[in-house]
C-alpha cells in the first residue's frame, strides 16, 4: 500500500459545521461563519539523463487562512488592538476543534501565528447581517 490509512465508517456520522469549535487567540468565537485554511508546497520533478524524472524536489510550504466574521465578532477582536486596526493585533493562533456529536476523539488543527492583512467592511442595503471575510497571514498549520 501507499501508506494512506482508510478509516472505516463509524456510526455513519461525518463531521459538519455544528461539530466545530473555533478558538481565536484563546477565546471561543461564536461570531465566525466560515474558515478556510490549508497548505501548498512547491514540488517539482527533477530531470537528468533521459526523458523521465530521476527524482523529486521539495520546496517551501506556504500556509494560508481566511475567516469570515460577523460584525460584533470583528469589534470584539478589534479591542485587542493597541491602535484599533486589526493589522496591529499581535500574532495569535486559531484552534479548530472537531468535536464528535456522539462522543469520541476530538481532532485539533492549529493555525499558527495569524495576523490580519486588512481591516475592511462590506455592507449593502437590506443586509440582515454584516459578514466580512478576512485574509490572514500565517506561519504554519499543525494537524493533530
Amino acid at each position: 500500500m501507499n501508506g494512506i490509512r482508510y478509516a472505516p465508517l463509524i456510526n455513519g456520522v461525518e463531521p459538519g459545521w455544528a461539530n466545530l469549535v473555533v478558538n481565536i487567540a484563546g477565546f471561543p468565537e461564536t461570531g465566525i461563519t466560515a474558515i478556510n485554511y490549508g497548505q501548498d508546497q512547491t514540488i517539482e520533478n527533477i530531470y537528468g539523463a533521459g526523458q523521465t524524472p530521476i527524482g523529486r524536489g521539495y520546496g517551501n510550504i506556504e500556509s494560508k487562512c481566511s475567516i469570515t466574521l460577523l460584525r460584533n465578532a470583528v469589534e470584539s477582536i478589534r479591542a485587542a488592538s493597541p491602535t484599533g486596526l486589526l493589522q496591529d493585533i499581535a500574532p495569535f493562533d486559531i484552534i479548530v476543534l472537531f468535536v464528535p456529536v456522539q462522543g469520541g476523539k476530538i481532532t485539533t488543527h492549529r493555525v499558527r501565528n495569524c495576523q490580519f492583512k486588512s481591516d475592511n467592511l462590506d455592507v449593502k442595503q437590506n443586509d440582515l447581517k454584516i459578514e466580512t471575510e478576512f485574509e490572514l497571514i500565517v506561519s504554519h498549520i499543525q494537524y493533530q
